[in-house]
């Protein structure tokens, strides 16, 4: 649902009532992930996608049927062996399906509309939501933001689970550790952790900013990066320390341009366990302390651009300074995937494709007579998750 927040949120704003349908688990090939949307309002307008077109209109008419009715379903979609007609996935996957109405007057709207202004204004949030369980809390949803506790020493969380304080307490401590991470998948909740008398499937969708790209050397390579970057929906950092390079004339896409010595501006910039640094500088003087840096950091990814000559040497001079071996195994150098690539944009190219390979723990080989599958996830980012039996 969030990933269509901006314009759910236009619908709020504008008093419209509508319904959601949400992916909440996927089997097999499937063509969208946990957290893709689909909504259609009372006028039947629909935006945002669950399936890439193959149950749309089944959804599209789900949805319409929630509006109506008031009532949340859960529904299941898979491919029918014995029909090619029959409402389904062509691709071999199964999807369950969250639809939701979202009409004045519904417990849960004040919640969903909290949740899609923030992630409309790119601030972090989880929207955590009931979908299988007691009929009553069907639907129910617990907005989760990461700032702090609660008077009560909780998360900080709006809205509930219909009179079950302790369950709140609950999910909002799991959903916290999925927002801290940007992870969108399912919580399976027992009987007795639950403490309303059955256990429970949540589906917690985290919306934050954007992951941050920082190339470091304004060289014609960093200028098709950066728009790769972009592309991949990246917050790109451009940081060089020589002022006649690192400009916005040179690189009028980036989100910041960083005049600065590389590692100074390492050593004060927020990163996490998604940014990715690519270090396309190849001299010493700038890559030793860079790289010396950027190894021990709780990064996703971290590449330096050179020949094999030159990874070579700049190895050894980081060994020089105590950089350990098991340091120098993240280092991804040279950079990027081998596609022959020559050009700045056959380049870049190449550097996305191993950051996306990484991402998503693809092997970089060729699909064509590969055996292995096509959609994957190495971050488990979008898969269903933890189990919680009891609280204590």
């Amino acid at each position: 649902m969030l990933d269509i927040a901006e314009e759910l949120h236009r619908w709020v704003e504008q008093g419209r009532d509508f319904a959601v349908a949400t992916v909440v688990a996927v089997g097999g090939s499937a063509p969208r992930q946990p957290g893709a949307a689909l909504a259609v309002d009372a006028d039947g307008t629909a935006i945002g996608s669950v399936s890439g077109g193959c149950v749309e209109g089944a959804v599209y008419e789900l949805c319409r049927q929630a509006l109506q009715d008031g009532e949340t379903v859960l529904e299941r979609f898979g491919y029918s062996d014995d029909d090619a007609f029959a409402v389904g996935l062509t691709c071999g996957g199964i999807i369950d399906i969250l639809v939701t109405p979202v009409r004045a007057g519904d417990p849960a709207r004040p919640v969903l509309a909290s949740a899609l202004r923030a992630a409309a204004g790119g601030q972090p949030a989880a929207v955590a939501r009931i979908v299988s369980g007691p009929r009553e809390l069907m639907g129910r949803a617990l907005l989760i933001r990461p700032d702090g506790a609660g008077s009560d020493g909780d998360p900080a969380h709006e809205g509930g689970f219909g009179g079950h304080p302790e369950l709140d307490r609950t999910v909002a401590a799991e959903a916290g550790a999925f927002l801290d991470v940007g992870r969108t998948g399912t919580l399976e909740i027992g009987e007795q952790g639950s403490r309303c008398g059955a256990p429970l499937t949540v589906l917690v969708e985290s919306s934050v900013p954007p992951p941050r790209m920082i190339v470091f050397g304004a060289i014609d390579f960093a200028s098709a990066l950066v728009r790769i970057g972009k592309f991949l929906n990246y917050h790109v950092t451009v940081c060089d320390a020589r002022p006649v390079f690192a400009t916005r004339a040179r690189f009028p896409e980036a989100d910041e341009i960083v005049v600065e010595w590389p590692h100074k501006y390492l050593e004060r910039t927020d990163v996490d366990g998604r940014t990715v640094l690519c270090v396309l500088t190849h001299d010493a003087k700038f890559d030793v302390p860079l790289l010396r840096l950027a190894l021990r950091l709780p990064v996703a990814y971290v590449g330096a651009m050179g020949s094999r000559r030159t990874h070579l040497d700049r190895n050894e001079r980081l060994r020089e300074v105590g950089v350990t071996e098991l340091e120098l195994a993240r280092l991804r150098s040279p950079i990027g995937l081998d596609l022959g690539a020559r050009t700045p944009e056959e380049t870049a190219l190449s550097i996305a494709s191993e950051i996306v390979a990484g991402r998503r723990g693809g092997s970089g080989v060729s699909l064509t007579g590969a055996h292995t599958p096509i959609h994957h996830d190495a971050t488990s980012t979008s898969a269903p998750t933890g189990r919680i039996g009891s609280v204590a």
